[in-house]
């Protein structure tokens, strides 16, 4: 795995690491965002990346978590498992709001998918892969209108 892949997956674990302590606290200020940096990032990151998709999480996550809901056929975002959202939530930013040269969506996805696997519970995988196929088929189908 290359330098830029490797600190990509850092990354995206400390993204979720993050988010999922913002969300349990319901702090997602920038202070929050703040704190947890100056204590849990390390050199590994690509904090371009980190930026850049907390930043698009941020300014767009009313749309994001609407999605969520839509796709996932009634379940509230509150009801869903904290690291589940958070990934659903990275991956969503990535597809939707990043550079399409920053990050393949296939990459994208696989990543949200491993990142369940390693953090979430033996549904996670199926559930994350599933929302994120189906959001990815129909924005393909819409762009190609």
């Amino acid at each position: 795995m290359s330098d830029r892949n490797s600190s990509r997956r850092a990354s995206r674990e400390a993204l979720l690491k993050m988010l999922f302590q913002m969300e349990v606290q319901g702090d997602f200020s920038e202070k929050a965002r703040k704190n947890f940096s100056e204590e849990f990032l390390g050199e590994k990151l690509d904090r371009e990346y980190f930026d850049s998709v907390f930043d698009a999480y941020i300014t767009h996550n009313d749309e994001i978590d609407d999605l969520i809901e839509k796709y996932s056929r009634g379940w509230k975002v509150e009801r869903l498992a904290k690291v589940d959202l958070c990934a659903l939530r990275i991956c969503i930013t990535e597809m939707l709001y990043l550079n399409d040269d920053t990050v393949p969506e296939a990459a994208a996805i696989n990543e949200a998918v491993r990142i369940v696997k390693i953090y979430g519970t033996e549904e996670s995988q199926r559930f994350v892969n599933g929302i994120l196929g189906k959001i990815s088929r129909d924005f393909k189908k819409t762009d190609e209108k």
